[in-house]
């Protein structure tokens, strides 16, 4: 899969980096989608805000079409830090998303721009404090997962992915899970059952005649792929 085709969904990418031992960070589940439905992935463009919204508009003038917008704002409660100014001018750059460690505002015109974000929530008031003086800092860290612009977003309804080296390997397994299940869903609505696809009934027996046997262990043994 190249970095350009859709990726499979953050679950099945999270169950590859089970399988194969790869870590992948995970931005902060208080984390909310604005827009439900709204999948998105990218090259990140990472930037510490500092209370201004010079070093916002210098990351989005640098990044390349398609990246992702993160924006380390501490994870404050007390402001906003971009507000439809600033995501329109990232649409408009032809950015393919945000994710904000902290809030934002302008909720209906974010919703008009549709531009797919992820803050914390909307608060009406922006910074009011006094910024310093300082080029911009492009890295960010999502609490205590660090975003460098070596990473690649990704994001949907289950939450935001961080990955770094191994991602095209990540990609082909969580396509090959994403398959596997797919064929098994369809089974089921056809009327064939999960339990009886797995052989649930022999994973019991053996289970208990070795207690020590896992559900992920007898899978892997007879090619199943759910994850558990």
């Amino acid at each position: 899969m190249t970095d350009t085709a859709t990726p499979p969904p953050t679950a099945a990418i999270a169950d590859a980096a089970v399988r194969l031992g790869i870590p992948v960070g995970l931005a902060p589940v208080a984390l909310r989608a604005l827009l439900p439905g709204r999948p998105f992935q990218g090259p990140a463009a990472p930037v510490t805000h500092l209370g201004s919204v010079d070093v916002l508009l210098e990351t989005i003038d640098d990044a390349p079409p398609g990246a992702v917008l993160v924006v380390d704002n501490g994870g404050r409660t007390d402001e906003a830090c971009v507000g439809d100014l600033m995501l329109l001018e990232a649409c408009e750059a032809g950015l393919a998303g945000a994710v904000i460690w902290g809030l934002h505002r302008d909720t209906a015109q974010l919703r008009e721009i549709g531009l797919p974000l992820f803050s914390l929530g909307a608060h009406p008031f922006g910074p009011r404090r006094v910024p310093p003086a300082g080029a911009a800092m492009r890295s960010a860290f999502l609490d205590g997962t660090p975003v460098s612009p070596s990473d690649w977003i990704v994001a949907d309804d289950d939450g935001v992915l961080v990955l770094g080296d191994g991602r095209e390997g990540l990609f082909a397994e969580a396509g090959r899970i994403q398959a596997t299940e797919g064929a098994q869903s369809d089974r089921m609505r056809a009327g064939t059952s999960l339990r009886a696809q797995l052989d649930f009934a022999r994973y019991r027996r053996l289970q208990a005649q070795d207690p020590a046997l896992t559900l992920r262990r007898y899978l892997a043994e007879s090619g199943g792929a759910i994850e558990t």
